[in-house]
């Protein structure tokens, strides 16, 4: 059963919200019954492309169950092709109408990029580099017209700036993905989790009527 977009962004506000308020409801779909449910197939309803950060699981901090979400963690929730792949893959196969980019507060990748552009350094490695490298276009301008005066405030800004550049990404760098956006079969939104709070804000691509 496809789930629409609209419900499956309601499933996943009202499973943080039990999650914020340490009522989760999740263990029952983690069972033996439900393990033995999935052998013929999957059909998560949401696609989940976030941080590799050890504090930020998405199946718990939305409080869903085996089968419910299909997770791609990369530092940064940078886009690159093998993420773009792996959104297409879930929509395409499984038809799921809902994509989150899920970042966080005190990103660590968009801190490095930040001291990045600041100070300039030749000991990271290639690999580390790739992931600042995509991330530096959309917190540059941020950097070039911030003066130095709140660092918190500017590192909440490039991680939303981030969040809102991967979601772009997804919305426009796939042809595939594109024509279902365009057929109203897929939903991108941006959304921020805190670390300091357990709560996800959803702020980038919401509809009005949501």
């Amino acid at each position: 059963m496809v789930i629409p977009a609209l419900e499956a962004l309601d499933r996943l506000r009202e499973g943080n919200a039990r999650f914020v308020q340490d009522r989760h409801g999740s263990v029952a779909s983690a069972r033996a019954d439900r393990r033995e449910e999935l052998l013929d197939g999957q059909a998560p309803f949401a696609i989940i492309l976030g941080c590799s950060d050890s504090r930020v699981p998405a199946e718990i901090v939305f409080d869903q169950g085996l089968g419910d979400l299909f997770v791609i963690r990369v530092a940064g929730n940078v886009v690159a092709p093998s993420q773009v792949g792996s959104v297409e893959f879930a929509a395409d196969v499984f038809g799921t109408r809902l994509v989150v980019v899920l970042g966080h507060s005190q990103c660590g990748a968009v801190v490095a990029t930040l001291d990045e552009l600041a100070r300039p350094s030749d000991s990271r490695s290639p690999n580390l580099q790739a992931i600042v490298d995509r991330i530096r276009p959309a917190v540059e301008e941020l950097v070039e017209s911030d003066d130095g005066s709140d660092e918190a405030s500017l590192v909440e800004r490039a991680v939303r700036a981030n969040i809102r550049s991967s979601a772009d990404h997804l919305r426009h760098g796939s042809r595939l993905l594109e024509d279902l956006i365009r057929d109203d079969a897929l939903l991108v939104v941006g959304a921020e989790y805190s670390l300091e709070t357990g709560a996800v804000e959803f702020f980038d691509g919401i509809p009005e009527a949501s």
